[in-house]
This record gives C-alpha cells, structure tokens and sequence, in this order.
C-alpha cells in the first residue's frame, strides 16, 4: 500500500509509504520545509518532518470556499461510516459552512459527488484534505487525477490539493491517546473505544 489512511489507524472519536522519488534540482513541495531552527530528532531526516512553528499569519477558509475530507474508501461500511463521524466533528468544532466526506475509491460518495455538492452549496473554491498519514502514491497521483476530472464539470471553479497529514506533532498525543485508553481498558478500569466496541480485539494475548 503506497499511502494509509488514518482511520486505518486511529479514531479521533474519543479524545487522519515513502515519498516519491524526487529528481535532483527539484526543491523538496513546500510542506515539507520546516522553520530554520534545530532538528528535532536525531533520526527522521528534516525534510519528513512537518513544520509545527508558529501559525500567524497563515491564510485560512475563506467565505466560498468547500472542503473535501477524502479517505481511501473500504468495503467495511464501518470504516466508510466513521469518515461521516470525522467529518462531523470537523465540522461542528471549526464551524465551517461546507464540509463533504469523499472516498478515493471503493465507496460512496465519490471526490466528484464531493466536488459537485461544494459546488451547489456556493463553494468557489474547493480544498481536497487527504485523510492520509502519508504522502504516497495516492496524494500524488490519484487523487489529483480524481479531482481534475471532477473540477472539469464545474469550469470557473478552482481547487487546492493540500499536503497530507504527514508527521505533525499533535499526532503523539493522538496515538499516546489510543494507547492510554487501550491500556486501562485491560486493566478493567475503561470501556471498549469506539473502534473496538463490540469487537474484543483489544484485550492481553500471550
């Protein structure tokens, strides 16, 4: 698999591969450059490092724009179901007037279903967000692909394909979460998450 989806991997519910090869002479895609200070690790090479400094001035949703959450897409309705729950809680916390779910392939809706009701809710504008934790062959070249196909039914209406979510520091403390409450749940002192609900995968195996 070139690239995973986070729900593969997390739920955000109860608190989402290697990069292509690059030619020399071309400069490393600008998410992947960080600030001027010191490494923060002693292993991970800066340029897979996402910059986490400081957000002023940075440019945000603007009134006519549309977002599109795109996944993978999964013949689990489980998993399809629990982009639909992100989003959701996306929505509600940034307060953003158009937000759509989109699966890359396999399910519905589509990034052109996605793309086409941005369209119709006034979206101008319309910015893919992969669901990803890695930017493979996917973020390269499919859902680019995808989404051009989609904008072609809606000429005057740009787009953006941002980076995915990549190695960005508020993502420990997402794993650190699912680690804790996997731990008290074997130690009887918490529920089932919403990901092992019903499941009983989460238990001590020897």
């Amino acid at each position: 698999m070139d690239s995973l989806s986070l729900q593969s991997h997390l739920s955000l519910r109860s608190s989402t591969t290697t990069y292509p090869a690059r030619k020399p002479g071309i400069a490393a895609p600008e998410f992947v450059k960080l600030h001027k200070g010191p490494s923060k690790s002693r292993y991970l090479p800066q340029r897979y490092r996402m910059a986490t400094s400081s957000r002023e001035g940075l440019n945000g949703i603007e009134e006519g724009d549309g977002l599109i959450i795109v996944d993978h897409g999964s013949r689990r309705k489980e998993s399809n179901l629990m982009l639909n729950e992100f989003v959701a809680m996306f929505r509600e916390k940034t307060k953003y007037p158009i937000v759509e779910p989109a699966h890359m392939e396999l399910a519905e809706p589509s990034i052109r279903d996605a793309f086409s009701l941005c369209v119709q809710q006034g979206a101008r504008r319309v910015i893919v967000s992969p669901f990803f934790l890695s930017p493979g062959r996917h973020w390269n070249q499919d859902i680019p692909s995808l989404t051009a196909e989609a904008a072609k039914e809606h000429p005057g209406v740009s787009y953006l394909i941002t980076a995915p979510l990549g190695l960005h520091e508020l993502l420990v403390d997402v794993v650190n979460d699912r680690i804790n409450h996997c731990l008290s749940h074997i130690a009887g002192k918490a529920d089932e998450c919403s990901v092992c609900a019903g499941t009983g995968k989460c238990r001590l195996r020897q």
